[in-house]
């Protein structure tokens, strides 16, 4: 299994009337790929907010592969 990074990103308008990217939540996933790391996260996500949809609160997801130095 790989080790992945999930964040859930909303798109915000800052002070300054500027659209901005926030990270609602960040999530560390063992999967065996991508995909499932993205549904695992999602999951649990909605279980932490106890929401049903974790669109609610994020616009989108980021999964990247975790980078551990060797």
């Amino acid at each position: 299994m790989a080790h992945f990074v999930v964040r859930f990103l909303k798109d915000v308008v800052g002070d300054q009337g500027q659209p901005c990217e926030a990270c609602q939540h960040t999530l560390d996933v063992d999967a065996h790929d991508e995909t499932e790391a993205a549904l695992l996260a999602k999951k649990k996500f909605c279980e932490w907010r106890a929401i049903r949809d974790w669109s609610l609160h994020a616009d989108r997801i980021d999964v990247k592969p975790a980078d551990f130095p060797s």
